[in-house]
């Protein structure tokens, strides 16, 4: 029977680990050793100038060297047939298949680790010589210790003792590289040998190099799988990686170490749990737990119960409060603590008699000492919605609570506020927000609380800002200040809104909501680089270097997957952008001429971030409905400029969110500024807007009309989009009619004649059309280029004439005729018309107005407003003057002009 190892070593663990590297091996004594050719010399694999990458190459290639030695050997004993004869059937298959028999050979003995065979005795030469060397060392002569120990590494190379005195000797040179990479090959070497790799593990950490120190920690744990210290440090190493579920597995292996640590236990549990794995989490303490069957740590119970109410598995909780009543507490009361969730687990499965009687021993008096279970409790019955029941035990808590008080009134408020008992409600939100003054939600429900109960002043008081700002630290974050939070403002513009106060509404919502919109315009101008630099490429690709120079070259970087993908590309692209580089560079050298790189690249995009106070302002329908309110408020208080801005922008940046209905009111909002406001060209792309949509409604082009009357003579929009109407619609009168209004200012009479006539061939019988004629026709009469004035006159007059019959001889059309008469001299013919106005009394008619404009705002208009006999007679009384009939003439002016 061959002689076991006298360690144990884990195979388990090394399945887990196959990413690292193993140590060598080789020749018939299973001794480590290093194989070198001729020309390589042990002691170049850490000079400065070899890399990492090539010794960890070196390395494998000696395994397998030492693998293919090892074959080779085992196929020469099968040729030789003495030793065959002379060996029994089992040796003479271990011969042949030396891995697998000798495996099994190891489940025969129920052993585990590799076979343990003869030690090789170190040459006496090598001993005197590292004897030698350690008297250097120890006498401070380092150089001669080191040229010793170099002969010593040349004559055998596969000895550690040379390779760890070497590390010591260069750790007194402060040579802190080598002293690492003697160090990992004395380890390497002496593979049971865990307190190396400890210390190994201790500089690299000191390094802060992750990915070493885990590979370190990882190597002295397999040397010694029962060093339970060891893999304390590795579940600590993998939780401040954040890779909780080796790190649960890890605690699993130290639960099997040692089964009485229950510290281990409960981490393992609560790591498991982190992972959302509740069967390994409670199968962890249930195992515990079975394997102490008359004595056991209570905490393990607690936590194993915590988790199961934590996840609604209360008949398997009171199952295991009820064996531990059995088992532990057998003829004795069971624990405050047990008690308690005993009643609160027959509280979920619906048994309120045997919940009430566990509950009762909890006593006003004892509040204080145990108020965790109080509180436990309560929260139970609140979940429950028996928030009378919940009152009553927060009622016993509230003259003892400390320094949780504030979240025990806002439980107590929520509890009133489920009763409908909004007094109560109102007491204990104050109460919380004396603690708690930045909870939004409790801030917010006081305020609907006291909205409910007409106390509007409270209200805006509670939701409006400090008052002295300055005692405010103005260094603090902007989260921490609850007066600028969205939901908070929101609330406070419904409140001002709701009240009818415009101004304030204005001031609270108005700055926010215009530098929310010019935010996000200017997001949508930046325009960010989409290429990557090569600085950016550079440091993905150094995020997964390992960035060492030690020996210890071949190990993956500790990084998320998504990191090392990211990596990978950007290495590629590198990659290829040094080879386009050298290909340019090359053509430019083959043309003779100066090639300079171009690093244009090079320069970090101008990625620009905007945060906008109200982030949802334009996805969220409830903020989009505010939009519209903050224009009707601007509106309405004649800021006109800032109400045109809004509009604009909330057209241009949400015109595919927007519905249809929303933008029609925008554009309603943006025509009445422009018809009400003295500049209309903040509102006429609205108007014009509306008036496509509608092109045959005269209201709308009245209010078109009163906009472009006073954007001036020339107006490129305007006849830009006249020329498309009178084309899409020829017979469409309103534009056309414009048209002429617009050559009647400017003094083209014949062109304005033209444009009427052509309305009236389109609509001969309307009242305006006649007179617009009629006008122009006059008016193009006193011109000096025209030779038949007396028949323009005439055909003037007629369409005048035409004009009162259509209106049935009113006031107005026999005043117009009068005028024209007047104007052109027929003053005789003029003198009849303005009497017969004089007769007529017209009564007053409404003013045409805007139909969004508010009723309120328009001035009352004086009576009188319609009738023309004032006019009539001045116009008259000037006839009358300049033929001399002073007396009548100032008769007119006393009976009609005077007050």
């Amino acid at each position: 029977m061959e002689e076991t190892m006298d360690f144990e070593y884990d195979e388990d663990f090394e399945e887990e680990n196959r990413e690292e590297e193993d140590v060598l091996v080789d020749d018939e004594d299973d001794e480590y050793v290093f194989r070198f050719k001729s020309g390589v010399n042990p002691l170049d694999l850490t000079e400065n100038n070899a890399s990492g990458l090539q010794v960890y190459q070196q390395f494998e290639r000696l395994e397998y060297e030492a693998l293919a030695s090892r074959k080779r050997k085992a196929i020469a004993a099968t040729r030789s047939e003495e030793d065959v004869a002379s060996k029994s059937m089992y040796e003479f298959m271990e011969a042949i298949n030396y891995g697998g028999f000798r495996r099994k050979s190891r489940k025969l003995n129920n052993t585990r680790g590799r076979r343990k065979g003869t030690k090789n005795k170190l040459n006496p030469q090598v001993t005197r010589l590292l004897g030698e060397a350690t008297l250097h060392y120890a006498h401070g002569r380092f150089e001669q210790a080191i040229s010793v120990l170099n002969e010593v590494i040349r004559v055998s190379p596969n000895t550690p003792d040379s390779y760890q005195t070497l590390g010591l000797v260069y750790k007194e040179l402060g040579d802190n590289r080598k002293t690492f990479d003697y160090h990992v090959i004395a380890a390497v070497l002496t593979r049971t040998d865990s307190s190396l790799w400890k210390q190994l593990f201790a500089w690299c950490v000191e390094k802060g190099d992750t990915a070493q120190a885990k590979y370190c920690l990882c190597k002295a744990v397999g040397a010694d799988p029962k060093d339970v210290d060891l893999r304390f440090h590795l579940a600590s190493f993998y939780v401040e990686l954040g890779d909780y579920q080796r790190a649960a597995e890890s605690y699993k292996k130290i639960q099997k170490l040692c089964p009485e640590d229950v510290e281990a236990i409960k981490a393992g549990a609560k790591l498991y749990l982190k992972c959302s794995q509740l069967d390994h989490s409670t199968g962890i303490l249930e195992e515990y737990l079975k394997g102490h069957p008359s004595e056991a740590d209570l905490s393990v119970l607690d936590l194993l119960l915590a988790i199961l109410l934590q996840n609604n598995s209360h008949e398997k909780a009171l199952h295991h409060i009820e064996h531990a009543h059995m088992v532990y507490f057998s003829g004795i009361e069971l624990p405050l603590k047990l008690k308690i969730k005993a009643g609160i687990c027959y509280l979920y499965l619906r048994n309120m008699e045997k919940a009430e009687i566990y509950f009762s021993v909890l006593k006003r008096e004892n509040a204080n000492d145990h108020a965790d279970l109080f509180t436990e409790v309560a929260d139970s019955f609140m979940s429950l919605e028996h928030y009378n029941s919940a009152l009553k035990y927060y009622c016993m808590l509230e003259a003892n609570a400390g320094a949780d008080s504030g979240y025990l009134h806002l439980k107590m408020a929520q509890c009133y506020l489920s009763l409908k008992e909004r007094g109560q409600a109102i007491k204990f939100f104050n109460k919380a927000l004396h603690t708690f003054e930045n909870n939004i939600d409790a801030r917010l429900t006081l305020a609907s609380l006291l909205l409910e109960d007409a106390r509007e002043d409270e209200a805006t008081a509670l939701l409006s800002p400090p008052k002295s700002l300055n005692s405010v630290d103005q260094s603090s974050d902007k989260s921490s200040s609850w007066w600028l939070n969205e939901k908070i403002i929101m609330k406070l513009c419904h409140i001002y809104r709701a009240k009818g106060m415009p101004e304030d509404f204005i001031d609270t919502i108005f700055p926010l909501v215009h530098e929310s919109l010019c935010a996000e315009a200017l997001r949508q101008k930046v325009k960010v680089k989409k290429r990557l630099t090569r600085s950016i490429l550079n440091i993905r690709v150094d995020a997964c270097n390992t960035k060492t120079d030690s020996i210890l070259c071949g190990i993956r970087p500790i990084a998320p997957k998504s990191v090392q993908l990211k990596a990978s590309r950007a290495k590629k692209l590198l990659e290829k952008k040094d080879k386009l580089k050298q290909e340019k560079k090359a053509l430019a050298d083959a043309a003779g001429v100066d090639w300079h790189s171009d690093d244009s690249d090079d320069e970090p995009p101008q990625d620009v971030h905007f945060d906008p106070p109200l982030p949802n302002l334009l996805k969220d329908e409830d903020h989009q409905y505010v939009i519209i309110d903050v224009c009707k408020a601007l509106i309405s208080l004649q800021r006109y400029e800032e109400a045109s801005d809004i509009i604009d922008l909330s057209l241009r940046l949400a015109y595919i969110k927007l519905p249809l209905e929303k933008k029609e009111q925008l554009r309603a909002l943006g025509a009445q500024m422009a018809y009400d406001s003295a500049d209309p060209k903040h509102g006429f792309d609205s108007a014009r807007y509306i008036l496509h949509q509608h092109p045959y409604s005269l209201a709308a082009w009245n209010c078109y009309y009163k906009v472009i009357s006073r954007l001036g003579k020339s107006n490129s929009k305007h006849s830009k989009f006249s020329r498309y109407i009178r084309a899409k619609h020829k017979d469409c009168i309103p534009p056309i009619i414009i048209a002429g209004h617009q050559f009647t200012m400017a003094s083209h009479h014949q062109d304005a004649a033209k444009d009427y006539l052509e309305a009236y061939r389109l609509l001969p019988d309307d009242p305006l059309v006649n007179l617009c004629v009629g006008t122009a026709l006059i008016n193009l009469a006193l011109g000096f280029r025209l030779q038949n004035k007396h028949q323009c006159i005439a055909q003037g007059l007629a369409f005048l004439y035409n004009n009162v019959r259509l209106c049935e001889n009113s006031q107005e059309a026999l005043y117009n005729v009068a005028r024209a008469c007047h104007h052109v001299g027929l003053v005789s013919l003029a003198a009849t018309y303005y009497e017969k106005v004089l007769v007529m009394k017209e009564k007053d008619y409404p003013i045409p107005r805007h139909p969004n404009k508010n009723p309120d705002l328009v001035g009352k208009q004086e009576s009188g407003y319609c009738d023309l006999r004032r006019e009539a007679a001045y116009n008259l009384h000037l006839i009358y003057k300049k033929s001399g009939a002073v007396d009548l003439a100032r008769q007119l002016l006393k009976d009609f002009c005077t007050f």
